[in-house]
């Protein structure tokens, strides 16, 4: 007898006589081939004897061959799809009687799919102006600009200090810098900093204390109060290139300025037309995932919370939080990540199926391009990165991703694209 709810299923399953005394014969007699009594050579205690000394080692070894099998068995005539582990209750073993257990377990879900062509969507085509290429380079410029010691004198706005930074209190683990470059009542200057180091000439010393936001991008100092000394050590000034073709030239393969301007106004287009998409994409999902209304496997949802949570982990390490700092309350994520987490499912089921659908997978040649991609990040040989992805299942999981991304481009060349508010235009540091 089958019972549904959801994702959720459950089988009482039972086993015939004839299949549970055969299977308790082989039991009892794989264990008398290895069982030493007293009395007897290994191997040779009659079998009765076997029978009763090791009941519990024979019954357990029957539940283990016979409950998987039936289960598989049950399973594949209701034609579900398992995922996890199922979990085995109500188990009934009696000498001479039919096993009898229930299978509680969740399958992966089945649903039909919405119409996902020509969903609409708001999109604008990216347009770069010369006002943006002319920021850009002036971005670059920036990056190439020489600091030039000047004589000494008082700091006043606008000058650029080098200091020696050391913390003397506040923080737990001492912070210096034998060389900080500083501009004097810049934006990008916290402004304690400012006013203790304006006015002071080089070899001057100054104590002050600085008061950090609670979300300062460097979480050592964080929400932190600490008094520092600072040494002047020299004042600068900061000279820009002219822009010429010289300029260009200096940057790569470039021959005259206006080719440099040429490529960076392709750069823009580019940053600005995937980042188009994405937002494009990402309503797509959204839609998606609203217009299917489908049961969700918890399996599925923990697994999900955990690659999230993993991923969080991840960022904050690269910004020097140590995760293993961090006491997380499982309990709390899960109910906290959940709707996300069931969303994230449901998109990729949704595109899982669409893919299938419109006949939409990875080439090898996109697969091996990846793993190239990937060995050359990691500065080793193709043959070696393939060989540790193919063991830990990455080659399937690149598969699954590149998939993914095609099914999404195809949705996007799909999709009505209706124009809507211009969105605020984001510069980047690249070329």
């Amino acid at each position: 007898m089958a019972l549904v709810e959801g994702c959720k299923h459950a089988l009482e399953i039972t086993v015939p006589v004839p299949e549970v005394e055969q299977e308790t014969e082989r039991a009892a007699v794989a264990i008398q081939g290895k069982a030493r009594l007293p009395g007897f050579r290994p191997g040779k205690a009659p079998l009765s004897i076997v029978k009763t000394r090791f009941a519990g080692d024979i019954r357990q070894e029957v539940l283990d061959a016979l409950v998987p099998r039936f289960l598989q068995a049950a399973v594949e005539k209701e034609n579900l799809q398992l995922v996890g582990r199922p979990g085995i209750s109500d188990v009934h073993f009696h000498a001479g009687e039919p096993l009898r257990f229930k299978a509680e377990f969740e399958v992966a879900p089945t649903f039909e799919l919405g119409e996902y062509r020509g969903v609409t969507v708001t999109y604008n085509e990216p347009e770069v102006t010369d006002a943006d290429v002319d920021t850009r380079v002036e971005q670059i410029r920036d990056q190439k600009a020489q600091y030039v010691n000047e004589e000494p004198r008082a700091l006043v706005d606008g000058d650029y200090a080098v200091v020696s930074l050391e913390s003397l209190e506040g923080v737990q683990e001492k912070v210096s810098q034998d060389e900080l470059m500083l501009k004097i009542g810049d934006e990008a200057t916290m402004k304690e900093f400012s006013e203790s180091l304006r006015g002071a000439s080089p070899e001057d010393v100054r104590e002050f204390v600085v008061t950090y936001p609670e979300d300062y991008d460097r979480p050592a100092l964080a929400g932190k109060t600490v008094k520092f000394r600072a040494l002047v050590k020299a004042i600068r000034r900061k000279e820009l290139p002219e822009l010429n073709d010289e300029f260009a030239k200096d940057l790569g393969d470039f021959k005259t300025l206006e080719e440099l301007k040429e490529t960076i106004r392709k750069s823009i287009q580019q940053e600005r037309g995937h980042r188009a998409q994405e937002e494009a994409k990402s309503q797509l999902i959204d839609k998606l995932v609203d217009a299917h209304d489908f049961p969700v496997p918890d399996a599925y949802i923990d697994r999900q919370i955990q690659i999230n949570v993993e991923n969080q982990l991840r960022s904050l390490a690269a910004q020097g939080v140590d995760p293993n700092q961090i006491k997380l309350d499982w309990a709390k994520v899960r109910e906290s990540q959940k709707d996300r987490a069931v969303r994230d499912v449901k998109a990729s089921l949704i595109l899982d199926k669409i893919g299938e659908r419109e006949a939409i997978g990875a080439t090898q040649e996109e697969v091996d391009r990846e793993v190239n991609r990937i060995a050359r990040q990691q500065r080793e040989a193709a043959a070696v990165t393939r060989a540790k992805l193919q063991k830990e299942g990455g080659l399937a999981r690149i598969a699954g991703h590149i998939r993914t991304d095609k099914t999404l481009g195809f949705l996007f060349e799909q999709a009505r694209k209706e124009a809507g508010k211009e969105p605020a235009k984001q510069e980047t540091e690249n070329t």
